[in-house]
């Protein structure tokens, strides 16, 4: 594969990132240094500038909003977003509804629902996992029941991220108990405010309200916001859940972040020499690097398919499962590396009357961090599950 850019790339690659440079809210970069808690203002404050912009959906079809770049160009703007350490905008309305809803959508739900995901309007979640069902998602048992124009909903849907922020939800419903476990499922966009959902949070390891329980009693949904026929949601679900796959890979993330984990691997903490300077951990972060290179290039593979006007395909599985590995290791080193001082944290601990965290700024998140990350080999489908899709749909098995 030519890693070479051209003269227009390389022009491309200057203008985004002097946008950047130019546009990133400042107060956005301060709560980001200090590792304060981010707000809903906080995660809209980049979407809505790259919206005024223009670049807030790149892989969209222009039709609907997207920005016709080469797969090069959307190679370039995520390189460049994270070596800027930009906030990662959420993909639950971009990366994930919005695909299904411009790929299987009426019209009129491409009209109302797509403007409003791509000027932040709406705040979206996900209701798939269910107590019992996360891996083996076929299994839901949150229901569906036509009445009229409407469907009646019953269930329960756990760990849903960000919830208690959402104006709207996708939800996986069973509409026919009689099917078999993969049909008989529907795909449900559901008004958050609707009465009888019930929104209560988990609190994460790291002391983040990040995952949510959320239960619906007898809530009224119009048939109207049911994407793709009865019984098929199915199709939904495998459609979106290859999009996340390949968005979980975070290749430019994990990039940055081997560079903050050298950067602290070069530092001399109390007198002792820095560990980079250890052949084992030396070891550790090259051993990384290649994984992450090889990563990257199959990323590149798989942004050519969807240009070639394919989506996603079993490769996402292969990105999903290395990509969330890489990044599981790196949190691994930045732990190792910051040592003790990446152990005493508490929420709130230090806080006010002049006091201060234990140990260097780099150190305060590495234990959070390094929690919150133990979920990725999980969510997106569990990677036990992704080499069952390898094995069936590459290998042949």
């Amino acid at each position: 594969m030519d890693m070479e850019f051209s003269p227009e790339d390389l022009a491309f690659q200057k203008e985004v990132r002097d946008f950047i440079a130019e546009n990133y809210p400042a107060e956005l970069r301060g709560k980001q240094d200090e590792g304060e808690e981010l707000s809903k203002e906080d995660f809209l404050a980049w979407h809505k500038v790259l919206y005024e912009k223009g670049w807030v959906a790149p892989a969209w079809p222009v039709e609907y909003g997207g920005t016709g770049w080469t797969p090069t160009q959307r190679f370039i703007f995520s390189e460049e977003t994270a070596r800027a350490d930009c906030i990662r905008l959420l993909p639950f309305g971009l990366s994930m509804v919005g695909p299904v809803i411009y790929t299987f959508g009426t019209p009129e739900q491409k009209a109302y629902f797509l403007p409003r995901i791509l000027s932040g309007e709406d705040w979206w979640c996900q209701g798939y996992s269910e107590p019992g069902a996360g891996s083996d998602l076929a299994s839901l048992r949150t229901t569906a029941v036509r009445d009229g124009d409407d469907y009646i909903v019953n269930g329960q849907k756990t760990w849903t991220t960000l919830a208690q922020h959402a104006d709207w939800g996708f939800f996986l419903v069973r509409t026919d108990k009689e099917a078999k476990a993969q049909e008989g499922i529907s795909f449900l966009l559901i008004d958050m405010k609707s009465p009888g959902i019930t929104v209560r949070p988990i609190i994460t390891l790291g002391g983040e309200h990040e995952v949510n329980e959320v239960w619906l009693e007898d809530v009224r949904v119009p048939v109207s916001q049911r994407v793709h026929e009865e019984n098929k949601g199915w199709t939904c679900a495998k459609f979106l859940l290859a999009h996340e796959r390949t968005g979980i890979a975070g290749v430019a993330a994990s990039k940055r972040g081997v560079e903050k984990v050298k950067a602290i691997a070069r530092t001399e903490v109390d007198g002792d020499k820095p560990l980079l300077a250890n052949p084992f951990f030396k070891r550790k972060v090259a051993e990384l690097e290649v994984d992450l290179t090889a990563l990257e290039f199959t990323e590149l593979r798989s942004l050519a398919g969807p240009n070639a006007g394919k989506g996603p395909g079993p490769e996402s599985s292969l990105l999903k499962i290395k990509g969330s590995e890489i990044q599981q290791r790196l949190t691994e080193l930045t732990l190792e590396a910051v040592g003790h001082y990446g152990a005493p944290y508490f929420r709130g601990f230090g806080e006010g009357d002049n006091e201060h965290p234990i140990g260097p700024d780099y150190a305060h998140r590495a234990a959070p961090t390094y929690f919150n990350v133990r979920k990725t080999t999980i969510y997106g489908g569990s990677n036990e599950i992704q080499r069952n899709i390898i094995a069936k749909m590459v290998l042949g098995l």
